[in-house]
């Protein structure tokens, strides 16, 4: 059986793949990054892997004033869903991702960041790449938008604050919270808070989400390298 090969879209060096690397070599897929925002073209046509995961990034879904290319992605995005692409959309790429699917991402009443409590569905408990979590468990988020839930689409986790994760038609998945986030990106993201606006506004104890980050980050890279093989496995029965 010939390698999974999968295209991974990166919209910031400081939110690569992550473990989702790891997991994808592990697996033996062949694994490439397009980093979008650089302007260049893919390394081959979308269309021509057999999954694509569309990463995050500190831009939002409706600055295409200040970053073009989100428009181009949205579209892409819609035809590899109309075609059957097995698609796997962290944070923001959820966020492109419901827009793709006719729902566009909003502005959340207040952003998440840090370690939120997130909760399974009935529909996650039953989903391929959701059902081997536990029902409850603590996940390291970093957003200013969520999801709606697109039209059709089954909700499969929530935090209090918001929908975590859907999935629309039979393998596209969309996930709010940094599964596939490094411990070295976590801790690079946490050092530069001030960088981001919404952060700065938050009351949160930047040296005590450091600690908690260095604590719970190998078990969640367990958890999020889980996941992005139960997706190659999709993408491989597709």
């Amino acid at each position: 059986m010939s390698a999974v090969r999968v295209l991974a879209i990166v919209h910031e060096a400081s939110a690569g793949p992550g473990v989702f690397a790891d997991a994808a070599r592990a697996h033996g897929a062949a694994l490439e990054e397009w980093h979008i925002a650089r302007g260049g073209p893919a390394p081959r046509d979308a269309r021509d892997y057999d999954a694509v995961i569309s990463l995050g990034g500190a831009m939002h879904p409706d600055q295409q004033a200040g970053h073009p290319w989100l428009a181009h992605e949205t579209l892409l995005l819609r035809e590899l869903l109309d075609s059957g692409t097995p698609l796997l959309g962290v944070c923001l790429g959820a966020q492109l991702l419901a827009g793709a699917a006719g729902t566009p991402a909003r502005r959340a009443e207040e952003p998440e960041i840090g370690w939120m409590e997130v909760q399974l569905t009935a529909g996650g408990a039953a989903d391929p790449l959701l059902s081997s979590l536990p029902s409850r468990f603590s996940a390291f988020a970093w957003h200013s938008y969520v999801c709606p839930l697109p039209e059709g689409a089954t909700a499969l986790a929530h935090s209090p604050a918001c929908l975590q994760a859907f999935r629309t038609g039979e393998r596209a998945w969309g996930i709010q919270f940094h599964a596939e986030v490094s411990g070295e990106d976590a801790e690079g993201w946490i050092e530069d808070f001030r960088s981001d606006p919404d952060a700065i506004e938050l009351p949160l104890d930047w040296q005590q989400l450091r600690a908690q980050t260095r604590a719970s980050i190998g078990a969640w890279n367990e958890l999020g390298r889980g996941l992005c093989v139960r997706f190659l496995e999709a993408a491989a029965r597709a």
